[in-house]
């Protein structure tokens, strides 16, 4: 029976306004013209003939966040401590165990832009579907922010979750999280309008410090999440091993079982 998977990754663009212009990736792209000038310095006496068509390896340089694309967090990102005290786990450190897991989604497009997910949230969603999330589930949210992709407007778009419904997942043995928004705090100019109105710290970045408590990974700028059925699927999301960076890209995979 043929497999079915769906690719939820976005592209690394260049010069696409999927971040804040500082975090905007950057790509030159060498064309096998220009390739075939390089291959000279490998092989002395190399001419254009020597090559089919005249024409040379290409090849991309980038300049680029590891917090561009679909991409995971560590611990690390949120603050240099975990579970309380222990050492923030580095996107290196990621267990591998970790990347294949039962996928669970949820469809929160139809709250407002800014809204803040609770635990009730959830729990009301899935006792829709019926299901209980289990240990090493990986949990999904369609935010609402996905249609806006590749448009400035993206920052701001789509619900996210706070401190409160964070710790609660992890508390179920969900250790990977993930949204097709560009955070998985709500956009961040709500939590700062609510900083300035009420002076209120706990509001900040609440999502991800909840790690500092409880340490999960968590992945950002997901896509196609509509494609996918509540539960069903198998999810697949291992990250670049990039030595004791806040995150990795990944290529993120679900496969429906059939």
């Amino acid at each position: 029976m043929p497999r079915t998977f769906i690719d939820l990754s976005i592209a690394i663009e260049n010069s696409l306004p999927s971040d804040p212009p500082m975090m905007i990736p950057k790509i030159t792209y060498l064309d096998h013209r220009l390739g075939a000038e390089t291959m000279k310095l490998f092989y002395p006496g190399l001419t254009e003939k020597d090559l089919p068509g005249g024409l040379g390896w290409a090849i991309e340089i980038l300049e680029v966040s590891t917090h561009a694309g679909t991409h995971m967090d560590a611990p690390w990102h949120y603050h240099p401590t975990q579970d309380k005290g222990a050492p923030a786990l580095t996107i290196d450190q990621f267990p591998l165990e970790w990347a294949v897991g039962a996928g669970v989604k949820v469809d929160f497009s139809a709250k407002p832009d800014g809204y803040n997910i609770t635990s009730a949230d959830i729990k009301k969603e899935l006792d829709i579907v019926g299901y209980s999330l289990q240990e090493g589930d990986i949990f999904l949210a369609q935010s609402g922010a996905a249609p806006y992709w590749g448009k400035p407007e993206y920052l701001v778009k789509g619900s996210g979750f706070g401190r409160e419904a964070t710790l609660w997942l992890v508390e179920q043995g969900v250790h990977v999280v993930g949204t097709d928004a560009w955070s998985w705090d709500r956009p961040l100019p709500f939590q700062a309008q609510d900083f300035e109105r009420t002076k209120d710290a706990s509001v900040i970045w609440e999502g991800h410090f909840a790690g500092i408590d409880k340490g999960y990974f968590q992945i950002e700028k997901l896509t196609n999440l509509d494609k996918l059925p509540a539960t069903g699927f198998t999810f697949y999301c291992f990250p670049i091993k990039i030595k004791g960076a806040s995150a990795g890209w990944i290529r993120a995979v679900a496969e429906i079982n059939n």
